[in-house]
């Protein structure tokens, strides 16, 4: 990657899987990270955001925290737009009072999950439920605030750290002897440190004083190809598998066998040719990013020793 200039960069966020995966890597890409967490700086309390902003005066303001629980949010209505909407819309709105560009991330769940081919970022938005209405309200909060912003919509998020679907699997392979996932919902896989890498790609082109205005706006970012859940699971037993761990076998059941609160979207794939056409980013394929999560998780795959000396 060519070396960047550094900058001075407000990340808010601290312990989710977005902010500790930007946290290391624009660290160690040369920038100077203000980590804005709480209990000083809450989405929740708008005023605690602006306060912070103002006084650590970033160049570029990213915003990597969320209320994420979706089924939690359909009792929690209120603090899910504290934080999803008001608060994004806070955040924005400090960072252009001096004069700062916003990164801001959200979700595939905007999307109703009726269409049959990729959503692009001009597809008309549903959200099925409060989570996903809250993220949708902070799209529209960040976009009013701010007008150099960008809006990252992503999808399925994984990393070693923190709790997701793929820790989620390790563990109860490891538990229990066969699992049950649903195979009716199809999305893309994508991993933080990717998402991370995205950033760091965009954050030149943004922090230019000669940005131009096609650099900012909606743009989609998610890894390349898509699943089901249960396909993705079983994609984890055989890594798992291959490096020694736990293991067991995947059932594929529909959403009606695993009712949740919150309605998920059954098809929820995110095209990332914008993406690809104004920032000359792509994510690789969810399958590669895995191995590397389960390579960090578990630790790559053993090399198999020559068996003649023919194969060395």
């Amino acid at each position: 990657m060519t070396q960047q200039k550094p900058r001075r960069i407000a990340v808010i966020g601290r312990d989710g899987q977005l902010a500790l995966a930007l946290n290391r890597g624009l660290s160690e890409a040369g920038h100077e990270v203000i980590i804005l967490s709480r209990p000083l700086v809450d989405l929740s309390c708008p005023n605690t955001v602006r306060d912070a902003i103002i006084a650590s005066s970033p160049e570029i303001v990213v915003n990597a925290a969320a209320y994420t629980a979706v089924d939690k949010a359909e009792d929690e209505p209120d603090l899910a737009r504290a934080v999803n909407a008001d608060g994004a819309g806070a955040a924005a709105a400090a960072a252009a009072e001096i004069g700062a560009p916003i990164i801001h991330f959200s979700t595939d769940y905007v999307f109703d999950g009726s269409a049959s081919r990729p959503y692009d970022e001009n597809d008309p938005t549903g959200p099925l439920g409060v989570y996903g209405q809250s993220k949708l309200d902070g799209e529209r909060m960040v976009s009013a605030a701010n007008s150099r912003h960008v809006i990252l919509r992503t999808a399925w998020v994984c990393s070693p750290d923190g709790t997701n679907f793929v820790k989620t699997m390790l563990r109860l392979a490891a538990e229990r002897p066969r699992l049950r996932v649903v195979d009716d919902q199809r999305g893309s896989p994508t991993f933080a440190d990717d998402l991370a890498a995205v950033v760091l790609q965009i954050i030149p082109r943004i922090g230019a004083q000669s940005a131009t205005e096609h650099a900012f706006g909606i743009f989609h970012v998610a890894s390349s190809g898509e699943t089901t859940w249960c396909q993705f699971a079983r994609a984890i037993m055989v890594g798992a598998q291959q490096r020694g761990a736990p293991h067991v076998p995947i059932d594929g059941i529909t959403t009606a066998d695993y009712p949740t609160k919150a309605r998920r979207p059954a098809y929820s794939v995110l095209s990332t040719e914008k993406l690809r056409r104004v920032h000359g980013v792509r994510l690789p394929h969810w399958e590669a990013a895995l191995s590397g999560c389960l390579d960090q998780l578990i630790g790559p795959i053993p090399l198999k020793p020559p068996t003649s000396l023919n194969d060395i």
